[in-house]
């Protein structure tokens, strides 16, 4: 598997991060129709953690990660409710594993599990860093975004083509 480098994570963000929002709403949409099952997927998070704030995170990371694939040249297939379910449980029971490590062996776990250890570097970095503008987000909301986001990395990476 090809795995997305820094420079196309920069490519994406500068992308989405110029965009108005007639144009995030472009291409939020155009990515969903590429992925409506991991979008229906990404934004039942909300309801599930019963956190309203989390959903604009989810759209703009969304479209983030899925630019972020496409600008490294990788076009990843449909996933699919399937891929989803079958998903669930070793995804539960990674997170299971990486709260109770510690440290560099917990992050390593990430990268391996996801494939695609630049985008987990990025994540992880985006809800553990303050904003240009000096705000955070609280630790629930942090954990929240990491783990669909995660979740996300790895169903899309999965689904990429040999």
């Amino acid at each position: 598997m090809k795995h997305i480098q820094l420079n196309d994570i920069e490519a994406a963000l500068s992308i989405v991060d110029q965009a108005n929002d007639d144009q995030l709403e472009t291409g939020i949409d155009s990515f969903s129709k590429k992925q409506p099952a991991l979008l229906d997927y990404v934004l039942a998070a909300p309801s599930e953690y019963e956190n309203e704030n989390l959903e604009g995170y989810l759209l703009y990371y969304f479209w983030v990660i899925n630019e972020s694939f496409q600008q490294a040249g990788l076009a990843p297939n449909p996933v699919t409710e399937a891929q989803i379910e079958a998903f669930q449980d070793p995804f539960n029971a990674l997170l299971d594993d990486y709260f109770g490590e510690d440290g560099s062996a917990a992050e390593q776990m990430l990268e391996e599990f996801s494939d695609q250890p630049h985008l987990i570097q990025f994540m992880a970095s985006e809800v553990s860093t303050d904003d240009e503008d000096g705000t955070s987000l609280d630790d629930e909301t942090a954990t929240q975004l990491f783990i669909v986001c995660m979740a996300m990395i790895t169903l899309l990476s999965q689904a990429c083509p040999d």
